[in-house]
């Protein structure tokens, strides 16, 4: 890897919809992973700290593609437990070579992505974490997804404190003994104290049941700072599975905050990575110091490393290092790709498990330009999976096999969905839901972003110049209305921007991403008989050319 640079770092732009005094400062000092040769602050340094950081695995044991497809040989491929664990390795050495004592942080959303989840419940995640050295992790809102019984079996095959400040476990104890609000660690000299959050929307997005309860995150955070700082500590991190946008908000809310290591909204802050959203660190103003905040990716497909020089007082004084992405390049651990192997072994078997009977005509010929049975299938899915929203809408493009007219399997589902997308939920008013059809009318035949709908019925017009070829949209029988919100559930990729619809990503009133993952959606509704249903749908017109 290459030597840190003392050179200060370029200014990235600012990440649409986020206030720009979040970008105020960016990195001054090293970017690469590699040994960081800090520049000398004017106080004296204390202890040197290198923080290695994860968020949202989400169970991508075997990595994939950086398109989201599964690995395949001669393909690039990024993530993998047993890559990242040579990754973590490597960075473990680099870092005691330099003089730097280690932690290493997960920022939450281990559970809920593959298959090896499904059939282990977060057991595989658990010994992965053991076996790779984490520390401390935030629950994010998927360590939810099987209950609370699902989140207290796998707090008891793990060897380090699951953190979160506001959740209220007081009405089950059991829980309670084994999740803690934030945990002090004694570092090189330095004590350091660890805060975890989650998101708010869990009891929307999950399953926590009505026993647990979601505090403001941030009145739990200005509380647990204070009682970390009467324990001793100097330096205070947030392990934060909020997102970006409420990391932002916590570090100009809340003083006395040094650091947040974020997850939920799968941001990749990094210098000179393609896909990055911000520079790492991303420097915020707090109400009495600068705040740094990290946050890598998802999926295990990078690696973050914070190199930190502290003062006596915990202050942060200088830092480096950089993200680094987990490459077939590296080597694969021996011992964890074992480990994995042992999990992997009942997996054939699943996906060779039925899912529910099929239908004719389930494949993607003509999703790319018009409505298709397979399109009807998949967007009813997700309108059946997320029943607050009224409309559901996805790319044709993301529908890569058939399915077949018999039983099909869980394997099945898999090929014609093969990115690994989760389910996203946004409010949209209407002009921009409309400005957002035109966007995926505009690639119809050509591209992959033709609209799959659910919940609605549109009229277009296929050869009217680009930005014209919607004559009409209704929803519940009723027109759209531009200036009323509408809830809609959409896959992640388009959510982010992905196949140009940049509305979903710039104009939605509210948004809560990571559902449940759309192949599981899709499953769920085969077994519930809708693929019979979407043959049928095939020939209702919802989508009606003029």
């Amino acid at each position: 890897m290459p030597p840190d640079s003392p050179a200060p770092s370029p200014a990235a732009p600012a990440r649409p919809g986020l206030p720009r005094r979040a970008l105020l400062r960016v990195a001054p000092l090293g970017l690469a992973l590699a040994l960081p040769a800090l520049r000398r602050p004017r106080a004296e340094v204390e202890a040197r700290l290198a923080l290695l950081h994860l968020n949202d695995f989400h169970a991508r044991h075997e990595g994939q593609q950086p398109s989201g497809a599964a690995c395949a040989p001669g393909r690039d491929c990024l993530g993998g437990s047993a890559r990242l664990a040579t990754a973590l390795a490597e960075a473990r050495a680099e870092a005691a070579a330099a003089g730097r004592a280690v932690l290493q942080l997960d920022a939450g959303d281990q559970f809920t992505g593959s298959l090896y989840h499904t059939a282990h419940g977060g057991l595989a995640e658990a010994a992965v974490q053991r076996a790779t050295g984490c520390e401390a992790m935030a629950l994010g809102n998927h360590e939810f997804d099987h209950g609370p019984e699902g989140l207290l079996r796998y707090a008891g095959a793990v060897d380090f404190p699951l953190l979160s400040a506001n959740l209220d476990t007081r009405r089950m104890p059991a829980l309670a003994a084994r999740i803690r609000p934030s945990a002090l660690f004694e570092r090189g000299g330095a004590r350091i104290g660890v805060i975890g959050l989650t998101t708010e929307t869990t009891p929307r997005a999950s399953s926590p049941g009505p026993d647990l309860a979601f505090t403001d995150a941030q009145e739990a955070a200005a509380r647990q700072a204070a009682v970390l700082r009467a324990q001793g500590a100097g330096t205070i991190l947030v392990l934060s599975h909020l997102g970006l946008a409420s990391d932002l908000a916590l570090a100009a809310a809340v003083p006395g905050l040094d650091l947040i290591v974020g997850g939920h909204s799968h941001t990749l802050l990094a210098d000179g990575l393609p896909g990055a959203e911000g520079p790492h660190p991303l420097l915020a103003d707090g109400p009495d110091r600068a705040v740094r905040i990290v946050q890598a990716g998802s999926y295990g497909r990078w690696l973050g490393r914070l190199s930190l020089d502290l003062a006596a007082d915990g202050r942060v004084l200088a830092h480096g290092g950089a993200v680094r992405p987990v490459t077939a390049a590296l080597a694969e651990d021996a011992a964890v790709a074992a480990l994995l192997a042992g999990f992997a072994a009942p997996l054939a078997a699943l996906r060779a498990s039925p899912a529910g009977p099929g239908a004719p005509g389930l494949t993607p010929e003509g999703c790319r330009g018009g409505e298709c049975a397979l399109g009807n299938l998949v967007a009813d899915a997700m309108l059946a999976a997320e029943p607050e929203a009224e409309i559901a809408l996805t790319n044709g493009g993301g529908l890569r096999a058939g399915l077949p007219e018999g039983m099909i399997s869980r394997g099945a589902v898999l090929e014609a969905l093969p990115f690994g997308n989760t389910l996203a939920f946004l409010v949209l008013r209407g002009a921009d839901l409309r400005a957002a059809l035109e966007i995926g009318l505009s690639r119809a035949g050509s591209g992959g972003a033709f609209p799959q709908v659910a919940g609605m019925a549109l009229r277009i017009r296929p050869q009217a110049p680009v930005g014209e070829r919607v004559a009409a949209v209704t929803i519940g029988g009723r027109p759209l209305e531009p200036e009323r919100a509408y809830r809609l559930v959409t896959n992640d990729f388009l959510r982010r921007g992905g196949d140009g619809y940049l509305p979903f990503r710039d104009r939605a009133l509210m948004a809560r991403d990571n559902g449940l993952p759309m192949d599981e959606a899709v499953a769920r509704h085969l077994a519930a008989g809708g693929a019979a249903r979407a043959a049928r749908a095939a020939t209702e017109g919802r989508i009606r050319a003029e």
